[in-house]
């Protein structure tokens, strides 16, 4: 009798394992939604709207772009958790999203961890510290000293409480004991604009948004929040060169709802990354300043709990409240 049970569980295993490939080689049958939680234009929309005909082409299918701003990116990304897990609702996630907004709200409508599947990540967007060409500083330890010698005197504008900007300037405010003034925005572009207007002298920016403002003259680039200088600017040195251990990563990652058969998972995460790696996509996403940077979804899992803890970490000592 043992036996006989042991053989019908192997059985029904084998036949769910035969399924889900099964189900993965015809995968997708129908139109593929991407769901982007915020509005058109930012930088997860246009990644969205980048990858839409090549992977139209890749699958032979429509693919939707379904734009859900509100709540912090919550409201979107509480959707695509809730949808049926058979890779036909995909979300485009932000760092911020998966991993700060845990600590932003009492209630986000779904848990980033048990909720939604990671599938790949999908670039980093490289945020750099810009100031008003009136600033007399040109590098890191020119902006230091000069934060020193006037506390509270620099306003660094940012897209908004607790983004990746934010924590940058938060990040630097502790590494070099510097006294700098937050002023949140609701995106990069006021920001920017009011950073090249004068009505603010310091921005952390996502390059998408400040490179367009250079040729203007009127803001200048110091220095990059990433670990590691970026290709497209190799000039440009990062805040850690100068500050050690300073490093603020921001990325844009694929994910599918919990549940997902792992067959599915594997065959977009194959799809996405032949895409992201042709060198006309690289070089269409270096423009909008994003890094190109797939991984399996065993890395992006990893990249979500690390941001989890040091998100946490810096969230509470800046004091920012949960809403």
């Amino acid at each position: 009798m043992k036996m006989l049970i042991r053989s019908v569980a192997l059985g029904a295993v084998a036949f769910a394992v035969l399924s889900a490939a099964a189900i993965a080689q015809d995968y997708p049958s129908r139109p593929v939604t991407l769901l982007v939680p915020q509005a058109p234009g930012a930088s997860s929309d246009l990644l969205a709207r980048t990858l839409q005909a090549p992977l139209q082409t890749a699958w032979s299918q429509p693919i939707v772009i379904d734009n859900r701003p509100g709540a912090g990116s919550n409201l979107g990304a509480a959707a695509a958790a809730r949808s049926a897990p058979d890779g036909l609702t995909l979300l485009i996630g932000t760092d911020a999203l998966m991993t700060s907004n845990a600590y932003l709200y009492k209630n986000m409508g779904f848990d980033p961890v048990k909720d939604l599947a990671p599938v790949t990540v999908l670039g980093n967007n490289i945020i750099c510290l810009a100031v008003n060409a009136e600033l007399p500083v040109k590098t890191v330890p020119e902006f230091i000293a000069y934060a020193k010698a006037n506390p509270g005197k620099l306003k660094y504008g940012t897209p908004g409480a607790a983004s990746p900007h934010h924590l940058s300037g938060e990040l630097l405010h502790q590494k070099a004991g510097i006294d700098i003034v937050h002023v949140p925005y609701r995106g990069g572009g006021p920001a920017g604009n009011d950073l090249a207007g004068g009505h603010i002298n310091v921005a952390f920016l996502s390059l998408s948004t400040a490179v367009p403002l250079l040729a203007t003259g009127k803001i200048r680039i110091v220095a990059l929040v990433e670990k590691n200088r970026y290709a497209g600017m190799p000039d440009v040195p990062t805040i850690g060169e100068t500050v050690p251990g300073f490093e603020m990563s921001s990325w844009l990652g694929l994910f599918a709802p919990a549940g997902t058969p792992a067959p599915i998972i594997a065959k977009v995460n194959e799809t996405v990354r032949k895409i992201l790696l042709d060198q006309p996509i690289k070089e269409k996403l270096a423009v909008l300043g994003l890094l190109v940077a797939p991984s399996t979804p065993a890395e992006l899992s990893k990249i979500v709990s690390d941001g989890l803890a040091v998100r946490g970490a810096l969230i509470k000592a800046a004091n920012i409240q949960p809403e």
